[in-house]
């Protein structure tokens, strides 16, 4: 008997943090759009969902009292942790306090 051999697992998107973080964006910088229309994989700085590094900073500041997660302003992994709305869920699901 064979069977097939399985593709290397790669961690699901967690759709509800997603929608989570979604709103609290919104919620949290007073945004013109809905938390439904921010595409998990859209670009979260200019083009994308157009937010500057002030506003990256108001993230990072209700992510640390919603999930007791500390992103410091000065770590070179922001510009990565903040691409995108998914990548922004994958650090927060991998690192938060339990």
């Amino acid at each position: 008997m064979t069977t097939a051999a399985s593709a290397p697992s790669t961690p699901s998107p967690d759709l509800a943090l997603e929608a989570e973080l979604a709103e609290m964006i919104v919620s949290g910088l007073n945004l013109d759009v809905k938390a439904t229309d921010i595409q998990p994989e859209d670009p979260l700085y200019g083009d994308g969902l157009g937010l500057d590094s002030i506003d990256i900073l108001e993230i990072a500041l209700v992510i640390s009292k919603k999930y007791g997660l500390q992103i410091k302003a000065d770590s070179a992994d922001n510009f990565e942790i903040f691409s995108s709305l998914r990548k922004l869920a994958a650090y927060i699901a991998q690192n938060r306090a339990a």
